[in-house]
């Protein structure tokens, strides 16, 4: 199966907190978007990974995404190296993505700019011709990406573009609530993490009415770029 655009994070649910309402606007036109975890967030203050796969195939679900696959990288400790470069890129040279959505250059949690970094030099990687992959006992031929993007996370970072979500925004919600061991629930007696307050919840519609606000619509994601961006026609940009 060749995807349109596939994604690649860290951890679960960090896709749907920071891209989710890019990929349900690209899904509803017709496109189609996977999603890599590189990890299965087994290092987290609450949930397991049992509970977290679980969780991450329901906002799937709820996206109607083509694929999800979980690298099973180690959680904070994963590295960027030949290893680990490799294995995504088999994973792009399977899937064929021409745009790649990846985590925040930088970011409070350190597995985020890592992240980032690990999936374009992965992109790059897969390019190589003299790299060499295989997936079912065949050679893979090489395939590169022709685009790839950062989604902004915790941390604020200008954007060099901005997506408007805003008719996707209730959708956006109900996929990052499908995460229900991680985000607020007074029921949930696991100790408090970052990310289990409601004031988090709170934070995640205000960047989004922020970053909407700065294209004049109600809700919107922000990306950044590695290279510049150009275009044919003026009436490309709204």
């Amino acid at each position: 199966m060749k995807l349109d655009i596939l994604v690649i994070a860290a951890h679960p649910d960090d896709a749907e907190l920071s891209c989710s309402g890019t990929i349900a606007a690209h899904v509803a036109k017709g496109y189609k978007v996977g999603i890599l975890d590189l990890t299965q967030g087994e290092m987290g203050t609450r949930g397991t990974p049992e509970i977290r796969l679980k969780e991450a195939e329901e906002a799937g679900k709820i996206l109607n995404i083509s694929m999800r696959r979980n690298a099973g990288f180690r959680d904070v400790f994963f590295t960027d190296d030949e290893n680990h470069q490799i294995q995504i890129a088999q994973i792009i040279r399977q899937y064929r993505p021409e745009i790649v959505l990846a985590n925040a250059v930088t970011d409070r949690h350190p597995d985020h700019g890592k992240g980032g970094k690990l999936a374009s030099l992965a992109c790059f990687v897969s390019g190589l011709r003299r790299v060499e992959t295989f997936h079912d006992g065949e050679s893979q031929a090489p395939w590169r990406p022709k685009y790839l993007y950062h989604f902004i996370q915790n941390n604020y970072i200008k954007p060099d573009f901005v997506v408007d979500i805003s008719s996707y925004w209730e959708q956006k919600l109900e996929s990052i609530k499908a995460f229900k061991s991680q985000f607020y629930d007074p029921e949930n007696k696991e100790p408090e993490s970052f990310i289990s307050s409601s004031e988090f919840m709170d934070f995640v519609e205000a960047r989004a009415k922020e970053f909407g606000h700065s294209i004049n619509v109600k809700y919107g994601e922000g990306f950044t770029v590695e290279k510049m961006i150009g275009v044919n026609d003026l009436f490309d940009l709204v």
